[in-house]
């Protein structure tokens, strides 16, 4: 804290010793200090990060220019410096300049710089990887739970249904009249159709391939299968990262994820509308618990009018559909491939804007 008491005396800070700055550039939790002027007078690497700035370019200016803040919680930080008052705010959605918007905690202490002039200390703790964490073990939870019952439930038809055919089988053959076989037929014919449909509810059932894949072949192919499909009204387009490398997965089933995605969006959109294929990469990322050091993250945006409030939370369960003619398995199996690959699907919608984010761990050939 020693260079901190250094900042009261000068204007702005003087190139800092290595030994004032351990302990607070060890932090995982962002630290700045405000003066009066709502200036930065300093900040460490983990705010540097927050910010995406470098302390010698942040030192100086008002602290809205490097964040975006919500007006009624710059007020209370006004307040917090002329009335030299505590206080803290939890879950905070906070922009940096350039980047997506952020979850964080705020803590807000008061310190003197000179004998006069008052300023505050910002310890910014950035919650939405943890918030994240949760509603990824939260998805994966729901996913097994419904699993089990799916398989419990299958269990309970099968046997069922497969006497039930297997007597209409039997009652085709002894029938007087060759006409009459067309009602078995029916039996038979419905008892497949129940037994498929099962069937693609508990999805794939072998262990997924380990080949080396491009992901953007994968992402083109399905977006040529789109373009095929879509009205005249409709663009698709695509945003690449071309950095990514092949990655060990299953190609069929992820071209199934994605071609699922893909579709809901389509069909989301009717006659007009917008459809971004789009990939990134994310190092240091966690999917149900698990950390990578690599994760691909390929996305599906539309613009369409978005997913139902009331079935945000139930996208990925079987049977659950916003539309008429849907049969609300195309996002459970989705998912349950996702799993299966070691990776997950995540969504965030709002009329407008629908992003599907398939997240898989590049493991690399």
């Amino acid at each position: 804290m020693r260079y901190l008491q250094r900042c009261a005396v000068t204007n702005f800070p003087a190139p800092p010793k290595a030994d004032d700055l351990t302990l607070l550039d060890s932090l995982a939790t962002a630290v700045l200090a405000i003066d009066g002027a709502m200036r930065i007078r300093y900040l460490n690497n983990a705010a540097e990060q927050l910010l995406g700035i470098s302390a010698r370019k942040a030192v100086g200016q008002r602290l809205t220019r490097a964040l975006t803040i919500p007006d009624a919680l710059f007020a209370r930080i006004r307040d917090a410096v002329e009335s030299s008052q505590p206080f803290t705010d939890r879950q905070v959605s906070v922009e940096p300049h350039g980047q997506d918007p952020q979850i964080v905690d705020l803590y807000l202490s008061p310190f003197r710089i000179g004998k006069t002039d008052q300023g505050l200390i910002l310890e910014v703790t950035v919650i939405d990887r943890p918030l994240r964490i949760a509603r990824d073990e939260a998805i994966l939870t729901q996913q097994e739970h419904a699993r089990s019952l799916l398989r419990g439930l299958a269990h309970e038809i099968k046997n069922p249904l497969g006497g039930l055919r297997g007597a209409a089988q039997l009652l085709d053959k002894q029938l007087p009249n060759a006409e009459l076989g067309e009602y078995t037929n029916i039996i038979i014919r419905e008892a497949d159709r129940l037994q498929n449909l099962i069937d693609r509810m508990l999805g794939p059932t072998s262990r997924p391939k380990q080949d080396a894949v491009n992901l953007h072949e994968v992402l083109e192919h399905v977006r040529k299968i789109i373009i095929a499909g879509a009205c005249d009204g409709i663009q698709v387009r695509f945003d690449y990262d071309p950095s990514i490398p092949e990655c060990l997965t299953d190609r069929d089933r992820l071209i199934q994820v994605i071609l699922n995605i893909a579709g809901n969006a389509l069909q989301a959109l009717g006659t007009a509308g917008k459809i971004v294929f789009r990939s990134r990469v994310v190092s240091n990322f966690t999917i149900g618990g698990a950390r990578h050091s690599l994760v691909a993250c390929l996305q599906i945006h539309d613009n369409g009018p978005g997913v139902p409030d009331a079935l945000i939370d139930q996208i990925f369960y079987p049977m659950v559909t916003g539309t008429d003619h849907g049969t609300g398995l195309g996002l459970s199996i989705a998912q349950s491939i996702m799993n299966q690959l070691g990776g997950l699907i995540e969504c965030n919608s709002e009329p407008g804007n629908t992003t599907f984010t398939v997240l898989i761990p590049l493991e690399i050939p």
